[in-house]
């Protein structure tokens, strides 16, 4: 079974035909695939991988918003014509992916209405993620930042386990070391969560979907319609 979901969804001899293309890759913790005004080269359809959008700031200080796992792929804005990345994609859940260069992919867009759509749906799911995580980075508390955090990454590597640190998880969500500190330990006084040594462990899913703020459940609605549309056109 096919582990990206994106490419799942696609006709089997729409998928027949990129196959011969995509070429499978182990993506390493910290790596950057794309840098905002480089040339994007290659896109990258994750399987059990999770790569984290950043917006960067006077050239050192980055905020991420956007994630991307299974459901999608990194490169988005050549599925839109545009072949230079308006952010830094970096690895933040080391795993497979399936990588295919950027002159293959524009062929296979020209050739294949089923896979322009797909990913056209794909990029609208993708844009109501980055408005939402946008306003909740002004405008909700960062204990339920980080249940949201935590819940969009279970969803994308498909386990309730990962290596996070809280230096990392600061970065992430734009705040201080301590903030992330005091959040994952109300997470965890709560029984929501267990955090030792950088390892998180999701241990109430229900419990932790409470305490996230509504974008979780907001940006989740819009991207299963997404694939709805999506297997229904296909």
């Amino acid at each position: 079974m096919q582990a990206n979901r994106l490419l799942a969804s696609l006709p089997r001899e729409t998928y027949r035909q990129l196959a011969p293309g995509l070429v499978p890759v182990a993506l390493v913790f910290g790596e950057v695939l794309h840098e905002p005004g480089a040339p994007i080269r290659d896109v990258y359809f994750p399987g059990r991988s999770v790569v984290s959008l950043l917006t960067v700031v006077d050239g050192h200080s980055a905020l991420e918003v956007g994630l991307v796992g299974r459901e999608g792929m990194v490169g988005i804005p050549l599925a839109l014509g545009i072949g230079v990345s308006p952010v830094r994609a970096l690895v933040q859940g080391a795993g497979s992916a399936l990588r295919m260069s950027a002159a293959r992919l524009r062929k296979s867009l020209q050739a294949s209405p089923a896979l322009r759509l797909g990913l056209h749906r794909y990029a609208a799911a993708l844009m109501a993620q980055i408005t939402q995580t946008a306003a909740c980075n002004r405008f909700h508390r960062v204990e339920a930042r980080l249940a949201r955090w935590l819940l969009m990454t279970r969803d994308r590597v498909g386990a309730g386990e990962f290596h996070l640190t809280q230096e990392f998880l600061a970065h992430m969500l734009g705040v201080r070391r301590e903030g992330v500190t005091g959040a994952a330990s109300a997470l965890q006084r709560r029984r929501l969560i267990g955090y030792r040594r950088g390892d998180i462990r999701i241990v109430d899913h229900a419990g932790l979907e409470a305490a996230a703020c509504g974008c979780y459940a907001l940006v989740r609605q819009r991207a299963d319609a997404g694939r709805g549309w999506a297997q229904a056109a296909s």
